[in-house]
């Protein structure tokens, strides 16, 4: 890498490159359980519904190129959730390691805060496999909050989630 990641909040213009980082996780990882990757159309609609509920989707940019995205969602669809959300990070392949994953969760949790929420719950799919997202939550003040067994079933395997939560108030 070689400029430090610019974030900055997304826009339509963006979800191409978000629908392809994606789908790479889609098809060859246990970061998610979806099993087929959303196309133009899905991302179109998940960013207005995100952005229409007044909660932040942002991108990291270097060289001008989308390095990664990160997004909070509502945890649950009923009113006395409305203060929490779930938040999803992803990177590309090759801006991995490079510190591109701590400046979106950085900038998308003082996103939350400036919304007024209270709290963010990280949902890890696959915890023993995906190691560096937990660690990358943990060293931003993410406590564990719980382990849900077997729930998933991908790539051949039973697989476990993780939950993490951060208190932003």
């Amino acid at each position: 890498m070689s400029a430090s990641p610019i974030v900055k909040t997304a826009g339509v213009d963006h979800l191409p490159s978000i629908a392809e980082i994606y789908a790479g996780y889609v098809r060859a990882s246990t970061a998610t359980f979806e099993l087929t990757p959303p196309d133009l159309a899905e991302w179109t609609s998940r960013f207005t519904a995100v952005t229409g509920a007044g909660l932040p989707f942002l991108v990291a940019e270097v060289d001008g190129r989308v390095a990664g995205y990160a997004y909070c969602a509502p945890w649950k669809t009923r009113p006395a959730y409305r203060r929490t959300v779930e938040n999803s990070i992803y990177l590309a392949e090759w801006a991995t390691g490079q510190g591109v994953g701590g400046a979106l969760l950085d900038a998308l949790l003082d996103s939350c805060r400036e919304a007024g929420l209270r709290e963010v719950i990280a949902v890890i799919a696959d915890p023993e496999r995906n190691v560096a997202s937990p660690a990358l939550h943990r060293r931003r003040g993410f406590a564990d909050a719980g382990v849900l067994r077997r729930v998933g079933y991908k790539h051949e395997r039973w697989l476990d989630t993780l939950l993490l939560q951060k208190t932003l108030v």
